[in-house]
C-alpha cells in the first residue's frame, strides 16, 4: 500500500490564535485566556491529546471488527502535565511538552480479559498517534523568509 499525506495549512489570525485548513475543515487553534488568548478554540496541547483520543477510538473499532469483537461502549480519556516555564521562556530545563500522558480506556465487551488485553496491545502498536508520541519522529523544516528591503 502507498503512504498517504496528510496536511494543515494556515496563518496566524492574531498571537495566538491560528486558522488552518485540513481538506474540507477549517481548524482554530487558540490558548485559554490564563495563556494570554481569547479561548475562542482548543489550545495545541488540547488538540494533540484529542488526536490521540480519536485515533485510538478508530484504531480499536478496526482491530475489534477484524477480531469480531463487539465493543458495546469505549471511552477514552488522556491527561497530562506540562510545566509552561520553557514554553513561556522562564527556564531552559526541562521540557516544553507533556512530561507524561494518562490514557485511561473504558471497555465494554462481552470478550474475555485476554481477548481484550490482546487487542488493548495491538491497538497500542497499529495506532499512528501512540507511534509519534511513543517514538521519535524526525521533524524537517523549510523555512521561507521575507526581507523587508526598505
Amino acid at each position: 500500500m502507498s503512504t498517504l499525506n496528510f496536511s494543515i495549512n494556515g496563518k496566524k489570525i492574531t498571537s495566538t490564535l491560528y486558522q488552518g485548513q485540513s481538506r474540507q475543515f477549517t481548524l482554530n487553534v487558540d490558548e485559554p485566556e490564563a495563556l494570554g488568548g481569547k479561548d475562542i478554540s482548543a489550545n495545541p496541547v488540547e488538540y494533540l491529546l484529542a488526536g490521540y483520543a480519536g485515533c485510538l477510538n478508530v484504531v480499536f473499532n478496526l482491530v475489534a471488527k477484524e477480531r469480531n469483537i463487539d465493543i458495546k461502549e469505549l471511552k477514552i480519556n488522556i491527561n497530562g502535565d506540562i510545566n509552561p516555564a520553557k514554553f513561556l521562556g522562564f527556564s531552559d530545563t526541562g521540557r516544553a511538552g507533556f512530561i507524561s500522558l494518562n490514557v485511561h480506556i473504558e471497555i465494554d465487551t462481552d470478550s474475555g480479559e485476554n481477548e481484550v488485553d490482546n487487542l488493548i496491545e495491538t491497538v497500542k502498536k497499529r495506532c499512528p498517534i501512540n507511534d509519534n508520541l511513543s517514538n521519535p519522529t524526525p521533524v524537517n523544516y523549510f523555512i521561507t523568509k521575507k526581507a523587508n528591503l526598505n
